[in-house]
């Protein structure tokens, strides 16, 4: 009995700072999802504030620094008093309030810049110190790409709307920047789950599917509401649940080319991002129910519960949204909360898919 206790020491003593390393990179991990969803909000604020545009250059490393006098602050406005929004919209705005538009499109790109200190940074340390196998490595270097790739399509979106005769980005290009970064923060989310305890393994394997394709659903419903948003088709419509005195307005594809109309027919916007939340509603409730009854009393069947909780809440905020014509307080909190929703999906679906994938510290 000494010699199995003695044996087993070292072990233990080897345990627990991997324990602790595994710890420490999944936090990291939930930190930067946090950053994530904190930079979507800001996002959002910036989108509902009209201060999207108020920047017209992009420059990652002398622009972390705000105008410090009066004269930069002259250069700034002159440089915005030439785009089409100031022309168009804007005319004979003062100095304040162009300062206060400038400030919430600086403070997006400034949170931009942190995310990537944060994430950059911890990765070298935790990759140097060996606490990273290859696949999870290989997991964060490819949502690192997809953080460059985000800096990216946020210019060029940005650039979209400070051509002629625009007064706002282009829509399309409004929805590929949010649901990329959706993308990220679900990859984020994801990792992280899989550095916790083991997933379940157990129940039929059709639910681990079903977890999957909520996930996929909630990307591609918050995709439809980067449409909307891009093409303010919140502000008009706002009854519900009829569309214009109908469940299925007209005019749906009264543009030509008819593909056009997924993207500058308000109608069609707001009526796909309406028919996506009542399809993600019910397969939360059908997986919900299923998994209480093939899997009772399992963290599926939780976790398949509190998913359908937050999917009820959102389409509940959403409809308020609406019916309210897009208060900025309503619009933050519908976006905040479809992260919320997309988080506890990709949780969810990790968990599902059986064990977890740990750090080397874990080995």
């Amino acid at each position: 009995m000494s010699s199995i206790a003695l044996s087993s020491a070292p072990a233990a003593g080897r345990a627990e700072p991997a324990a602790r390393a595994r710890t420490a990179v999944r936090t990291w991990l939930f930190v930067m999802a946090a950053l994530v969803v904190a930079m979507v909000a800001v996002g959002g604020a910036t989108r509902l504030t009209g201060s999207g545009l108020s920047i017209t250059e992009w420059k990652p490393v002398t622009g972390a620094l705000p105008p410090l006098s009066a004269d930069a602050w002259a250069q700034e406005f002159a440089k915005y008093r030439a785009t089409p929004q100031y022309r168009l919209l804007n005319q004979g705005m003062s100095l304040p309030d162009f300062q206060f538009i400038y400030a919430w499109e600086w403070g997006h790109r400034l949170l931009g810049r942190l995310i990537g200190l944060v994430f950059f940074l911890p990765l070298v340390w935790f990759w140097w110190r060996g606490r990273l196998d290859r696949h999870l490595a290989a997991g964060l270097l490819g949502l690192g790409a997809l953080g460059g790739l985000q800096g990216a399509v946020g210019w060029i979106m940005v650039a979209s709307g400070l051509q002629p005769g625009m007064v706002a980005v282009a829509p399309v290009k409004l929805a590929l920047h949010l649901t990329l970064a959706s993308g990220i923060f679900a990859g984020l989310v994801w990792l992280a789950a899989g550095l916790g305890r083991p997933g379940d393994g157990t129940g039929p394997r059709r639910l681990a599917a079903a977890a999957r394709g909520l996930m996929a659903l909630v990307l591609v419903q918050i995709a439809l509401g980067g449409l909307v948003a891009g093409a303010r088709a919140g502000l008009t419509y706002n009854t519900w649940p009829l569309m214009d005195g109908a469940l299925v307005p007209p005019g749906l594809l009264s543009g030509t080319p008819w593909f056009e109309n997924f993207v500058d027919n308000l109608a069609l916007v707001q009526f796909n991002h309406r028919l996506a939340a009542y399809a993600l509603l019910l397969v939360a409730g059908l997986h919900c129910l299923d998994a209480r009854r093939s899997a009772p009393g399992t963290g599926a069947a939780r976790r398949a519960t509190a998913l359908l909780g937050l999917v009820a809440a959102q389409a509940a905020l959403g409809v308020t949204t609406l019916l309210l014509v897009v208060p900025l307080w309503a619009g933050l909190a519908h976006q905040v909360t479809a992260m919320l929703v997309l988080g506890m999906a990709a949780a969810h679906a990790r968990l599902c898919a059986g064990p977890a994938v740990h750090s080397r510290a874990a080995a």
